[in-house]
């Protein structure tokens, strides 16, 4: 098991299209009972603060408080009545960005996380906003918790390989975003193609 260290604040400080393809390979992690639970991001999504797809792009609500808050931040929401998405929190204080994380290799605490989608293969387990929330245990619970701290319910860590695990499951590739019917021709989301945990091609 690694000696997991936070990506800094830092690192969110850009826009979130800047953020996104740079996060590919990191790990996301959950600490559970069992010990750490997670594994490297595959496939993300940039929401912009004038995307009209992006959830402040009307201005800040009860809703989506978080991403207006500092970067490194989780902003976590419910849709269908039934799913979680979890999204990292960008750009500066005051400026509603996100990324989504759609989709992670499980590599750490893969028990745990068939416990949590019990029947699912390892392929399924987490190839998907909704799938990894719910194999990681991620709710509205979460909401606003620190990325960058390691003792935090949900943080992001650096994978000193990070550069290699692309390159071995690459090429990066850049295209439209999944299932939205405002700003869908904008190319914002990025996927490692050689991943077999990547939601959809």
């Amino acid at each position: 098991m690694p000696c997991f260290v936070p990506l800094p604040r830092r690192f969110y400080a850009p826009s979130a299209d800047a953020v996104a393809p740079r996060l590919l390979g990191h790990w996301l992690i959950r600490n559970t009972p069992q010990g750490p639970a997670g594994g490297p991001i595959v496939e993300v999504e940039a929401y912009l603060k004038d995307d009209p797809a992006c959830h402040a792009f009307a201005g800040p609500s009860a809703r989506n408080r978080v991403m207006f808050g500092p970067p490194g931040h989780a902003y976590v929401y419910l849709i269908y009545g039934m799913h979680f998405c979890v999204n990292a929190v960008c750009h500066r204080q005051g400026v509603g960005e996100a990324v989504l994380i759609r989709a992670l290799a499980p590599e750490f605490g893969g028990d745990w996380m068939c416990a949590q989608r019990p029947g699912k293969s390892a392929r399924e387990l987490t190839n998907g906003p909704a799938k990894l929330c719910a194999a990681l245990k991620i709710t509205r619970r979460l909401d606003g918790v620190d990325l960058c701290a390691v003792d935090s319910p949900l943080f992001i860590a650096h994978n000193p390989l990070a550069a290699a695990f692309t390159r071995e499951h690459g090429p990066m590739t850049a295209s439209t975003r999944i299932g939205i019917s405002k700003a869908a021709h904008l190319p914002l989301r990025f996927y490692l193609e050689g991943s077999a945990f990547v939601s959809s091609r």
